[in-house]
């Protein structure tokens, strides 16, 4: 049976669509493969780490009838990556084996039974539907993203926290030495509060999948589960379980020091600063006076770097210590031309907004150096 017949670009898009969840390493060795089920000229591609289940379907011609199977994702990611972009491949089956062919290649391939595809049980009390454009859910995870933390114990913070609430959507992520928060506004009103986290693994993997384009993303979410729809694609993924931190507690308020200066210069600054700073210790001492902001870095071989930017500013002198890389992910992140730093003295935590972005706060602890 002649499963698909298609140009290389059609089926590698609709399969690396979908493979970017599926481990190289797995103790169900049928969790490397991707689920293949034909029902006429249309083709649904499923992979699952048991916590995330990514879908997609696309229309690849072949022959009429039905077909489930399962087949080694990466393996025939990695030999359509290997054929011309314009070349047509031809996917049938035959003996529990599927047969990739195009030009005067040939590549046979063991199947797995789709009925050993363990497939996530989706929840049955999804909340309801609401929906932003992906242009806009893709630029708040890239604002807060960088925040979350990696291995962190407090499994609660691996991952970002997701409130749906009246007419607007809230993004935080913190790994309790910065907390980053973005806000955009939803398309229609949520009846009710929807909260959850997701896991660090989901949110890069949707980071890779939105598009920069206005049509929409559609989410659910469920007291276990989050789903999301969009650009012919069905995510559906397990929660974080636990309670996030109170993250309002964490945003100062009426810092008395405030100076907004140009993000490319300060970022440029910090980024020649930190090749002094030694691996184990990240940190950069910050002077901010009148009409000035220096930045100076050293090391442990007495090496030492220090920068000058002349700033529009009149309030206190403060001298204050950062870990630099996290001042360098936060302006890395952002494409705004200006950035105010807001601050209080030596000991507090520092606040970082944009003028044009009222929704977006990016808190950081200071060091001592």
């Amino acid at each position: 049976m002649i499963v698909l017949k298609a140009a290389q670009a059609q089926l590698l898009d609709a399969l690396q669509s979908v493979a970017g969840i599926v481990e190289r390493r797995h103790t169900l060795p049928i969790l490397a493969n991707v689920l293949l089920r034909k029902n006429g000229g249309t083709i649904e591609f499923t992979t699952s780490d048991l916590e995330i289940q990514v879908r997609t379907r696309a229309d690849l011609g072949g022959d009429g009838g039905a077909l489930a199977t399962t087949v080694g994702a990466r393996k025939l990611i990695d030999i359509l990556k290997s054929l011309p972009a314009d070349q047509v491949v031809t996917l049938s089956s035959a003996q529990n084996k599927l047969t990739l062919a195009g030009g005067k290649s040939r590549f046979t391939l063991q199947t797995l039974p789709a009925d050993d595809f363990p497939l996530v049980n989706e929840s049955v009390d999804f909340g309801p539907t609401f929906s932003v454009p992906q242009k806009t859910l893709r630029g708040l995870v890239n604002q807060v993203h960088f925040a979350m933390a990696v291995h962190d114990i407090r499994y609660y913070l691996n991952g970002i926290l997701f409130i749906a609430e009246g007419r607007t959507l809230t993004l935080v992520a913190t790994d309790g030495h910065r907390l980053a928060l973005a806000q955009a506004e939803l398309d229609s009103e949520v009846p009710s509060k929807q909260e959850v986290i997701l896991p660090r693994k989901t949110v890069l993997e949707l980071q890779r999948l939105l598009k920069d384009e206005e049509t929409a993303i559609e989410m659910r979410f469920a007291n276990n589960q989050a789903k999301f729809q969009f650009s012919g694609m069905e995510f559906v993924t397990k929660l974080v379980e636990g309670k996030f931190p109170d993250y309002n507690r964490v945003i100062p308020r009426n810092h008395k020091n405030a100076v907004v200066l140009g993000r490319a210069p300060l970022l440029a600054s910090l980024q020649r600063a930190a090749i002094l700073t030694s691996e184990k210790f990240k940190g950069v001492r910050i002077n901010l006076e009148p009409g000035l902001l220096r930045i100076a870095s050293s090391n442990a071989e007495q090496e030492e770097a220090k920068e000058e930017l002349e700033i529009d500013y009149a309030g206190d002198a403060i001298e204050i210590g950062f870990n630099v890389t996290y001042l360098i992910d936060v302006l890395a992140n952002m494409s705004a031309e200006m950035v105010k730093l807001e601050l209080q003295d030596s000991s507090a935590s520092a606040l970082f907004t944009v003028p044009e972005q009222p929704g977006f706060k990016y808190v950081v602890m200071p060091m001592r150096i």
